[in-house]
């Protein structure tokens, strides 16, 4: 009976020092989750950022490399290519301009713009960080003139200057991976590590689904798209026949690129509720 009582008491002593250690791992995970939020200067909330710009821009460059090598890229003077680098340039060049003048270069550091169009009929665009942008040929039909685009490159821009990405594979690394800093995962879980950029920033399709942008993050996208593209010189009002479009394409079963940018009435609602600001950009042209 004392042997019993004993085996009892020692089981009951182990299961409150696990719970001790769990509720001491949270209380270090909670911790450090909260020195990780940062403030985001473009849209003024603070976001959880496990990664640092600098060597997420590294990654961007190693993987946009290897992409481009892997698809059929346009040449500069194919007429698709040729548009998507100008709209690009001009997209680039206002922002730049922009955040220069407001004392904020600090938002766009390190960015060297890179703009390609590849040969491939899905329906997709994505930017990743320090500028490192994808047009694919899919989605031309749907844009069908140069300010759609422009609204498609605006949209996709705002996603990596507001640090969408980094935001969502920090979520990623804390559900996935513990939380474990960028070195260390990279050091220890390489592939996963990749895996995550990919899904992140919604790159090829043989990584897994695509993590998905939230209703915060999709409806910043948008306000800040409609203004980039505004600043360009691009009227912000093709955003609603544009969407508009985009969300008839394919009837029962809509684009890959929708997949993460859903197209709603809110959604159009808010894009009316945005062009105000939009078009102040716009007229000052």
């Amino acid at each position: 009976m004392k042997t019993i009582q004993s085996l009892t008491r020692v089981k009951n002593r182990i299961t409150g020092i696990g719970l001790q250690v769990k509720k001491h791992f949270l209380l270090v995970l909670v911790l450090a989750l909260l020195a990780g939020c940062a403030l985001n200067l473009v849209t003024g909330r603070n976001q959880l950022s496990l990664v640092p710009e600098s060597e997420l821009q590294l990654m961007a460059t190693s993987q946009y490399s290897a992409f481009l090598a892997e698809n059929k890229v346009l040449s500069p003077g194919n007429k698709e290519a040729a548009m998507v680098d100008r709209v690009g340039a001009r997209i680039s060049n206002a922002i730049t301009k922009y955040y220069n003048s407001q004392g904020q270069q600090s938002v766009i550091e390190g960015y060297k713009w890179e703009f390609n169009t590849v040969d491939d009929p899905a329906v997709n665009a994505w930017c990743m960080p320090g500028g490192k942008v994808v047009v694919y040929t899919g989605l031309l039909p749907i844009t069908q003139t140069e300010t759609a685009l422009a609204i498609v490159v605006g949209h996709e821009i705002a996603h990596a200057i507001a640090k969408h990405g980094s935001e969502r594979m920090s979520q990623a690394m804390v559900q996935q991976l513990g939380g474990l800093a960028l070195q260390v995962a990279l050091s220890q879980k390489p592939q996963e590590t990749q895996n995550l950029f990919m899904q992140a920033y919604g790159i090829g399709s043989t990584v897994g689904a695509v993590l998905p942008w939230s209703r915060q993050q999709e409806t910043e996208a948008d306000q800040y798209g409609l203004i980039f593209a505004a600043m360009a010189g691009y009227n912000p009002q093709e955003a609603i026949p544009f969407w508009e479009r985009m969300s008839n394409a394919g009837g029962a079963s809509p684009p890959e690129f929708l997949s993460t940018h859903p197209s709603d009435e809110t959604r159009m609602r808010k894009l009316k509720q945005f062009m105000p600001e939009a078009m102040k950009y716009y007229n000052t042209k």
